[in-house]
């Protein structure tokens, strides 16, 4: 209550009685912590304090500086409250009868011209299970198009994509969390949970005191290094090097078990033979890793009665991050540590509803349960749950970047964006800034006014948390129900509502007949019964009672699936998958003209494109501007100077940043955080290129060369 008494001081205001104490979930990270949002009536107006909930299943009470704050934008006073259409460049309020028909006669003009598919959609990972499958649905039967895709593809497809080549079905987390304090020994690469999902720490913070070895990979010593036994400070996009030198430790000092893979696993004989070949003083200079340490982790993680290994964004995030996701799983694998306590996989999830949303049809290839849209079965399926002919369902479309290159090559027309800034998370920002300009109809749906928002022809004001109810599914794939607290501000809808307005504008409206987010997830279930990803057996009076519940839950009554794996894996013949990795470089590496490598990421105080966090003063004042992190050997033989400014270039263009010197860097690489836009977006440098099998781009390394700039 101590910021709430700060506020109530600085505004000098006497206090009414409490109006209310709700309980909610935090609308940023994987996570999804519980809070208390309390509303105190004051002479000046509402006040508003949020405190933990001691009965969270998964944080006890734990909160973030983010969690803290994250009411502050849902009242934002930019907030968008009024639909409005761009005439002569300036955007004016109109009704949303208006606006409805003014979407209706545009798309239907050039889909009549054009085609279905010269319309697409983007959606966002932060949406409600509910909402993410009706954008699904709203693109396929209210549009008819096969163009829709979303932020999501930014953040999990590799590890999505290597779980499901690996175990034939793709959770986050393999095992709850509660279980990490029995891992005896835990990699935690690519990933910087201490100020990514800090209300998760205590788990491993447990696990070290239990006696817990913690092995962590990063070109970066981050604040999660502080509990780290070893620091393996790997050059970016050479995680598959490092992890193919450990496994030819395991393999030939005798760690695997052996039992293990012959009961539940094929592709050993390829893996092995692989590994022969491995050369360790190879795999340590390519990964920048010394081999002595290399031996010693993987020493560590083989002799580990238990173990865990979780990956994030920076193994993930390169143009080889399935391949690089599945070099770990093979450590998993060889070593049996999967399917019991303490022993599984995690890919750290980024986003609100990172899981969920990537279940249920927001992917260009997917239908909702996990079923895939190529898939005669599955599309029966779900055109009978959706009451349209199989035949009348699109086919797939193509990933959230290359949306973004037909659009540049005018092959899409118009667009729909629901709850995303693209101009901001995708690679090479400054094609997507040049495609939406060429669009003939963007309909932008948000909260706040973004640097997406700009390009608009209609902004329409959609949902805050606070006000939106539906489902999230956290990173341990623990389903979640969330009441709406607060009634809209001015005229703006429910996002899922808005969807439903346009899809009945659009003559489709008999299709989309929902009265609640209940209707909706009650919808849902059916389509996913009996996919990988089964909803069928969760009701939102169960989740209420339960304070959660694990998919897959195939029927009611069902207690959920906390632990994956157990008894077999997802593939038809219930084993796993080993597979021989041939390390990648990244497909840009240094040079004379660009020596460097840029990698990107995250900081505690902000989340995503920093729409909303850069709405929220506490927040903003804390970390104001992108820094770049560099190491001062480095920046001074470039001659730059800490606190100075440098000019940050790559073959896609240049940006200014405020330096920052760190000694915690690998001396060849530099780092900067993704939250903010226009000329301090470091999007405009990364680059494209794409994973061949689940099309991320390589955000985590791109050349770079740095030289110094006047304040």
């Amino acid at each position: 209550m101590n910021d709430y008494v700060e506020l109530v001081q600085k505004r000098q205001v006497a206090v009414l009685p409490q109006v209310n104490a709700d309980l909610t979930e935090c609308p940023y990270c994987s996570v999804q912590c519980t809070m208390k949002l309390q509303e105190v009536a004051t002479s000046g107006g509402a006040l508003y304090s949020v405190t933990p909930n001691k009965e969270d299943p998964v944080t006890d009470g734990r909160l973030c500086v983010k969690g803290l704050n994250a009411h502050t934008h849902t009242m934002d006073d930019r907030r968008l409250k009024s639909p409005m259409i761009r005439d002569y460049g300036r955007l004016r309020n109109v009704s949303w009868e208006a606006v409805l028909e003014h979407i209706r006669i545009q798309i239907q003009h050039i889909q009549l011209k054009y085609g279905k598919d010269s319309v697409g959609v983007y959606g966002g990972g932060s949406l409600t299970n509910e909402e993410s499958y009706l954008l699904g649905k709203f693109a396929r039967v209210a549009l008819q198009t096969k163009y829709i895709d979303y932020n999501g593809r930014f953040c999990m497809s590799a590890a999505a994509g290597a779980s499901n080549l690996t175990f034939g079905v793709d959770r986050g987390l393999t095992n709850p969390l509660s279980e990490v304090p029995l891992a005896k020994c835990i990699i935690l690469a690519g990933t910087n949970i201490a100020e990514c999902q800090p209300t998760i720490m205590q788990y491993f913070r447990k696990a070290k005191q239990d006696g817990c070895k913690i092995i962590v990979i990063d070109p970066r010593e981050t604040a999660t290094c502080a509990i780290a036994d070893i620091h393996l400070k790997v050059k970016p996009g050479y995680d598959a090097a490092l992890v193919n030198g450990m496994l030819k430790v395991i393999v030939e000092e005798g760690y695997t078990d052996q039992a293990f893979i012959e009961q539940k696993t094929n592709g050993y004989a390829d893996l092995a033979e692989h590994v022969k070949k491995v050369s360790l003083s190879e795999a340590a200079a390519l990964s920048g890793v010394d081999p002595m340490l290399i031996i010693e982790a993987a020493r560590m993680y083989g002799q580990a009665e238990t173990g865990m290994v979780f990956t994030a964004r920076g193994v993930e995030q390169h143009a080889s991050g399935v391949a690089n996701v599945r070099n770990f799983l093979n450590l998993v694998l060889l070593t049996g540590k999967i399917g019991r306590p303490g022993c599984g996989y995690g890919a750290i999830t980024g986003q609100a509803n990172g899981q969920g949303g990537r279940e249920h049809g927001q992917k260009a290839d997917q239908l909702p349960g996990y079923r895939l849209i190529e898939d005669p079965a599955h599309r029966a399926h779900i055109a009978s749950v959706w009451g349209v002919p199989e035949e009348e369902l699109p086919h797939k479309g193509v990933s959230a970047y290359e949306m973004m290159e037909a659009i540049d090559r005018e092959e899409i027309k118009a667009l729909i964006i629901l709850s995303s800034n693209p101009v901001v998370s995708n690679p090479n920002s400054q094609l997507v800034e040049r495609a939406l300009k060429k669009l003939k109809f963007l309909v932008v749906i948000d909260l706040l006014p973004s640097e997406t928002s700009r390009f608009a022809h209609v902004l329409l004001p959609g949902s805050a948390y606070l006000e939106d109810e539906g489902t999230m599914t956290q990173l341990e794939g623990r389903v979640m129900v969330r009441r709406a607290l607060k009634p809209l501000p001015g005229q703006a809808r429910l996002d899922w509502r808005i969807l439903c307005d346009i899809a009945s504008a659009l003559g489709r409206g008999r299709y989309f007949q929902y009265g609640s987010a209940e209707d909706i997830f009650n919808e849902l279930r059916l389509a996913s019964k009996g996919g990988l990803a089964d909803y069928y057996g969760i009701t939102y009076d169960e989740l209420e009672k339960r304070k959660g519940i694990f998919w897959p839950c195939p029927e009611e009554g069902h207690p959920g699936t906390p632990r994956m794996f157990e008894h077999s894996f997802a593939h038809p013949d219930g084993r796993a998958r080993l597979a021989a990795i041939e390390h990648q470089n990244p497909k840009e590496v240094p040079s004379r003209r660009y020596p460097l490598t840029l990698t990107t990421g995250r900081v505690l105080q902000h989340y995503l494109s920093g729409v909303q966090t850069r709405s929220t003063p506490e927040l903003n004042s804390k970390y104001p501007e992108p820094l770049l992190e560099i190491h001062p050997d480095t920046a001074i033989e470039n001659g730059l100077v800490n606190g100075g400014y440098a000019r940050v270039s790559s073959k896609r263009g240049s940006i200014r940043l405020k330096v920052k010197f760190s000694a915690k860097i690998r001396r060849d690489t530099v780092f900067v955080p993704f939250h903010w836009g226009e000329e301090q977006c470091i999007n405009r440098l990364t680059n494209p290129a794409l994973d061949p099998a689940c099309r991320m781009p390589e955000f985590k390394a791109c050349a770079v060369r740095v030289e110094p700039m006047r304040a």
